[in-house]
């Protein structure tokens, strides 16, 4: 087990960290042999592009940074985007034992290769850029574990004990992360900047994988309708809290340090946008709301003839964080009372039958229909 405590003088020590915690979660080392880690980063625009920096260059290094606040801000940004990389990797590797196929099972291994990648890369910011604290940090982030519900955002705590859940979680979670990754590569701080680009062309695979894997639950028409809408309810929920706050002040200031833009920055500032930096989770939360409803209704163009249409859980539904958290709306954004809100739940989300009917759906053949022949690795 990585233990507290190790001293971490460089990022190689950092390495063999890295190697013991796949060892720790189980992940066999083989899979991942035609992987090569590395840090990877692309180029940026030299000065700052909004907030009360810009036109200044880039900050490269964290002594350049100007204010003890920035800096800490800086190093929750980078914690938080890393603790989720590691996660997603313990939800998922226990999925390889039930592969419905080879290209399945490759791009399972392939998606956890690049999550590993891209917490490797946010460790090594931490270690190359912020000293021992960040030292600390980086190893802090192979020590918790999602099975533990110790990871610091609530999707990423979550079980992921299926295929239907994998499908669901690359789609939609990841895409969530799609977003927060392009809101950082306009970041005033080039090495986080830079990482973006690599980063975000790793995360489109996945959330193809996600979609196609979708399309191929709903084209085979094996599975409960109701079952797959609940396991979508299950997802959704939990991705719109990880926008944060609806009025985040810590968002606010993120901005006006430079660190975090919007989503679409360069498009939104071109465009001539009006800026509401009181509202900016709640814009991203918003535009990515439009972006899975196209995704639902792309869905719903090839469900069986006897299907109800999937549809979109309100965005007010079975919240933890933000304006509704702890409310009690049902997935048409209906108010409820207490009790019925806990039996509207027990309905609308996924259960242990429901867990056990997707374990001996899997058994069986024919519940996932095969990938496009061109996709095949």
């Amino acid at each position: 087990m990585v233990r507290p405590g190790t001293s971490i003088e460089s990022f190689s020590d950092w390495v063999d960290l890295f190697g013991k915690w796949r060892e720790d979660i189980g992940y066999d080392g083989e899979l991942l042999g035609f992987f090569d880690f590395d840090a990877k980063y692309g180029q940026v625009e030299r000065e700052i592009e909004f907030g009360d920096f810009a036109g200044q260059n880039r900050w490269e290094r964290v002594i350049q940074i100007p204010d003890q606040r920035i800096r800490d801000a800086l190093l929750t940004l980078i914690v938080f985007q890393g603790d989720t990389e590691f996660a997603s990797v313990e939800q998922q590797k226990n999925l390889m034992a039930s592969a419905p196929s080879h290209y399945d099972l490759q791009s399972l291994i392939r998606v956890n290769a690049e999550e590993m990648r891209h917490g490797w890369q946010m460790c090594h910011i931490l270690v190359e850029h912020f000293g021992e604290q960040g030292k600390r940090e980086a190893q802090k982030l192979l020590e918790r574990r999602a099975w533990n519900r110790e990871r610091l955002l609530g999707s990423f705590n979550e079980d992921i004990d299926n295929w239907v859940d994998f499908f669901i979680f690359t789609n939609f979670i990841d895409r969530d992360g799609k977003f927060q990754l392009d809101m950082l590569s306009t970041s005033s701080f080039q090495p986080l900047a830079a990482s973006m680009g690599p980063m975000l062309k790793e995360e489109r695979f996945h959330m193809a994988t996600g979609n196609n894997g979708m399309k191929r639950v709903v084209k085979a028409g094996r599975i409960d309708r109701d079952v797959f809408q609940r396991y979508i309810n299950k997802w959704l929920s939990t991705a719109f809290d990880l926008f944060g706050n609806d009025h985040s002040s810590s968002a606010t200031w993120g901005y006006v340090w430079g660190l975090k833009g919007r989503f679409g920055e360069r498009e939104a500032t071109k465009a001539g946008e009006r800026l509401q930096k009181e509202a900016l989770n709640e814009r991203a939360r918003l535009l990515y709301y439009e972006e899975v409803s196209s995704l639902i209704a792309g869905l719903n163009e090839d469900i069986p003839e006897d299907w109800e249409p999937l549809y979109m859980p309100d965005i007010r539904f079975h919240r933890g964080i933000g304006d509704y958290a702890g409310k009690c709306y049902g997935v048409k954004g209906e108010e409820l009372s207490a009790e019925a809100y806990r039996r509207h739940c027990e309905e609308l989300l996924p259960g242990e039958k429901d867990k056990q009917y997707l374990r001996d759906l899997m058994k069986e053949d024919g519940w996932l229909a095969p990938p496009p022949k061109d996709k095949l690795f």
